[in-house]
């Protein structure tokens, strides 16, 4: 079966897609690597990706970029995907904690608050965030 929509896979532009190729590569039948790896392992593979992105932006390079952010993509699945064989979180929880974080730190788009100015939307942000974390008023 994974070998009959390998060619389907490879040319999928869809994210759950994305996860279900990772779900493969770590299953039973998947790749060595892949399944020996674990959230320490994978670290500096997260660190370097970071690193590639950051190198693309500064080189305006925008189609390694495209890349490049499909490996640091290709990280936070992986991660996903491995605590969601630990029964801790899966990826769509992840989708969830972010959906939600952006909704709650941009009141000035999603609710009544108001930022004129970028400076005072990243005060709002950081004031936010402090509170969330049980540092602020």
């Amino acid at each position: 079966m994974v070998k009959n929509n390998a060619k389907k896979l490879g040319k999928s532009h869809r994210f759950g897609d994305l996860v279900a190729i990772m779900r493969t590569l770590l299953g039973e039948k998947g790749c060595r690597w892949d399944k020996s790896q674990n959230h320490k392992t994978l670290i500096k593979y997260l660190r370097e990706e970071s690193a590639e992105v950051e190198d693309a932006i500064r080189r305006e390079d925008w189609n390694n970029l495209k890349e490049e952010l499909g490996d640091l993509m290709l990280q936070i699945v992986f991660h996903s995907v491995l605590a969601e064989r630990e029964n801790l979180f899966d990826i769509k929880d992840v989708l969830r904690e972010i959906n939600s974080k952006l909704v709650r730190r941009h009141p000035h788009v999603f609710g009544g608050k108001k930022a004129e100015t970028p400076a005072e939307v990243l005060e709002n942000w950081n004031r936010i965030k402090l509170r969330e974390k049980g540092k602020g008023k």
